[in-house]
């Protein structure tokens, strides 16, 4: 019998091992024990920002996700049907083989590779960020075993609990492009206030769910826009308010300009002091979200606050007068 165990809407993530895949699948042998095959982490993006112009966010500190962690890799059986074969070729040398051999009791057929504890734990080992960030290599620990209820060895860093899960999660996360709409909308004016906001509909709370199912832990991330920073791309301008960073209010970043606003200051905006003569001023609107994290147990609290910004170009001409 072969049945799925990760959640059916999940999709797959980066890193599932070394093929690739985040799969789970469990298999039920004819003395009916069941051996479960895990393939790391599973992803659930279903709460996830979409669309051709989400991206993923950057750390607004130093920190960074794990770039490789430790989970639930092979059953007893799995892990023997994987080495084996490779001791055999001999291309690791006699000497490794044998220590390899005397780790792992191989020479026991009823014991060898715990197989006496199939059932009620899992040999665990390295899986990899495939798009190899640094520190991608830095997993360097053999597998090791962990009995099923127990956590994973305390000196062993990003071996998964819920708050690694996290914060594999976060490096999941997609939230929605930052192109910020101006009124006036082709062109602005210099020493007139220039409106800028941003789709409320759009800038909601997105967030992925990372699982090890074969162990029952699981955790949720959650990025929550809190504010959006304009730099307007030249110092010859004036920001609203004057730092420049327009704080998130009833679901919406700015307002839209409405007529009758003109003499108006905006809530969100920027005032160019000169023209852009025949070019145009790299506008950059940058939005800040802040994420926390829930996990299996109770598990939860903060992640560093992402940003993720665009540039667009802005027409920034004179006032023409006219003469009668």
């Amino acid at each position: 019998m072969l049945c799925a165990v990760g959640p059916a809407h999940a999709e797959k993530g980066f890193g599932g091992g070394t093929d690739g895949e985040t799969e789970q699948r469990a298999d039920t042998g004819e003395d009916g024990s069941v051996s479960v095959m895990v393939k790391g982490v599973v992803f659930d993006h279903s709460k996830n920002g979409s669309g051709d112009s989400a991206g993923a966010v950057t750390s607004t500190t130093s920190w960074s996700p794990p770039a490789c962690w430790y989970a639930p890799k092979y059953t007893p059986k799995q892990l023997q049907e994987y080495l084996e074969p490779i001791w055999e070729v001999g291309s690791t040398g006699y000497e490794w083989d044998a220590k390899q051999r005397e780790k792992y009791n191989a020479k026991d057929e009823k014991k060898g590779f715990n197989k006496d504890k199939t059932g009620k734990g899992y040999w665990w080992g390295t899986y990899v960020n495939k798009s190899y960030p640094p520190g991608w290599d830095s997993c360097d620990k053999d597998y090791f075993w962990v009995d099923t209820g127990d956590p994973p060895p305390a000196d062993i860093e990003n071996a998964v609990t819920p708050e690694v899960l996290a914060e594999l999660a976060y490096a999941e996360i997609r939230v929605p492009g930052t192109e910020v709409t101006l009124a006036p909308t082709e062109a602005t004016k210099v020493n007139l206030p220039t409106w800028a906001w941003l789709d409320g509909a759009e800038f909601k709370p997105v967030s992925v769910t990372a699982s090890v199912e074969a162990i029952g832990i699981n955790a949720t991330a959650t990025a929550e826009p809190v504010s959006l920073e304009i730099k307007p791309g030249t110092p010859d301008a004036e920001t609203y308010p004057a730092s420049g960073v327009c704080e998130i209010n009833d679901g919406r970043i700015g307002a839209p300009y409405a007529k009758g606003k003109a003499d108006a200051t905006p809530p969100c905006g920027v005032k160019y002091l000169r023209s852009s003569g025949d070019g145009t001023f790299p506008l950059q609107a940058t939005v800040t979200w802040e994420i926390h994290w829930t996990g299996s147990g109770g598990a939860g609290g903060d992640l560093p606050d992402g940003e993720f910004g665009a540039t667009q170009n802005v027409v920034v001409q004179e006032i023409q007068a006219v003469n009668r």
